[in-house]
């Protein structure tokens, strides 16, 4: 995905409120006469609220991962024209030096003792200074602004798998759906051995062979997957994109 993308989306609250209501609405069908949503069913497979979920979040997961990737690589930029802010402290009573990256490092290191000061003031001005050379630098390159961007489409992302994990299915095709947004949402790495994912694709590959042996035709998701999905995980884990072959 080209990173220049233009993707105009719906402020994140009438998002939340549109796919809730979906999610309302379509939590009822169970309760419904089975026959007449069977007949409402025939002849269109593809009417699937959980199927037409799982392909709005494929879309909204690989636009995040895109984004991902363009914020590290501005990071990388960043950090390799002016670094990360810090400023050295020496310590006289120890005669060490120690690097420090924040206001409260200097704050725990040296407190108020006037004995400091001058220390102080200094680790201060130079924290400051570096911190501007990289303010600069930011929004010279547009790396907080990519950030944020970042951030939002994975919070529509996440809204997205929400109403869809929490949208009953009404074929094999949504349940695939379902499945396969679990892995690619929960599963730390491509391929997995930990519990439960390597169970969760057992499942998913039923679903499929069953699906295509039921409807040739029809479409499920998780069986056109050449190679691993784009990847990127939050919350501190650890990043794995998939960059495509050259070529793809």
């Amino acid at each position: 995905m080209d990173d220049s993308d233009d993707t105009t989306t719906l402020p994140s609250v009438t998002r939340r409120h549109l796919l809730v209501g979906t999610m309302a609405t379509m939590t009822a069908w169970p309760l419904q006469d089975g026959a007449v949503i069977a007949g409402t069913l025939a002849g269109n497979p593809s009417f699937d609220p959980a199927l037409s979920l799982w392909h709005e979040w494929k879309a909204a997961y690989l636009h995040t991962a895109a984004l991902c990737r363009k914020q590290q690589r501005l990071e990388t930029k960043l950090v390799g024209r002016v670094g990360f802010p810090q400023a050295e402290v020496h310590l006289p009573d120890e005669d060490v030096t120690v690097t420090v990256s924040w206001p409260g490092d200097i704050e725990e290191l040296l407190g108020d003792d006037p004995a400091v000061a001058d220390i102080r003031a200094q680790a201060e001005a130079d924290l400051a200074a570096h911190q501007a050379r990289w303010d600069a630098a930011d929004r010279e390159l547009g790396y907080s602004a990519a950030k944020r961007e970042e951030e939002d489409a994975a919070d529509h992302e996440q809204d997205v798998f929400d109403a869809l994990t929490h949208t009953p299915a009404t074929s094999l095709s949504g349940v695939a759906g379902k499945l396969d947004a679990i892995l690619r949402e929960g599963e730390s790495w491509e391929d997995c051995s930990d519990f439960p994912w390597p169970q969760v694709r057992s499942a998913l590959c039923d679903v499929v062979r069953i699906g295509q042996a039921l409807q040739p035709d029809a479409f499920m998701p998780g069986s056109e997957r050449k190679g691993p999905y784009q990847r990127r995980h939050r919350d501190g884990c650890c990043v794995r994109v998939w960059k495509a072959p050259d070529g793809s």
